[in-house]
């Protein structure tokens, strides 16, 4: 997809994340229809973490938020399939979308009209304690940390 940036969009900070020590989990998604059982199970994993006294329930929603968020635009903007990676350090939930486009930089949209789309990274950026991106020679991630309150 061609890049849409204007005088008001600007780049996502590019770092690698923190790595959690426990993988809450691993996913494949290779289309939008996937996004729902996606997010069940992404919602699911850190529910059952919270069960052993980690995380609250809220948590469980904001992950679930970005999850969608990140992998929708992994798979509309980006090469499929997306892989989504959960881990935690017991202090955050960190949360990786990888797509196979390493040719583009992920884009904070700058303000658009309603409808107009574009909004994926900027939801991010509003609910996630930190956000960032990073490539490897074949994938293109996107990040978000969610501090376990």
């Amino acid at each position: 997809m061609a890049d849409r940036r204007d005088g008001h969009d600007h780049d996502l900070p590019s770092s690698r994340p923190p790595r959690g020590p426990h993988r809450l989990g691993h996913w494949q998604v290779d289309d939008l229809a996937g996004l729902t059982r996606l997010r069940r199970a992404v919602h699911a994993a850190v529910v059952a973490h919270a069960g052993r006294g980690h995380t609250p329930p809220p948590a469980a929603d904001l992950v679930a938020l970005l999850v969608s968020e990140l992998t929708t635009n992994a798979l509309r903007h980006g090469h499929a399939p997306a892989l989504v990676d959960l881990s935690t350090d017991g202090a955050a939930i960190v949360l990786d979308v990888a797509d196979h486009d390493t040719a583009t930089r992920p884009v904070v949209a700058g303000p658009r009209a309603p409808g107009e789309g574009g909004f994926g990274l900027l939801i991010a950026r509003r609910v996630a304690d930190e956000v960032g991106w990073y490539r490897t020679r074949t994938t293109k991630h996107v990040w978000a940390v969610v501090a376990q309150r």
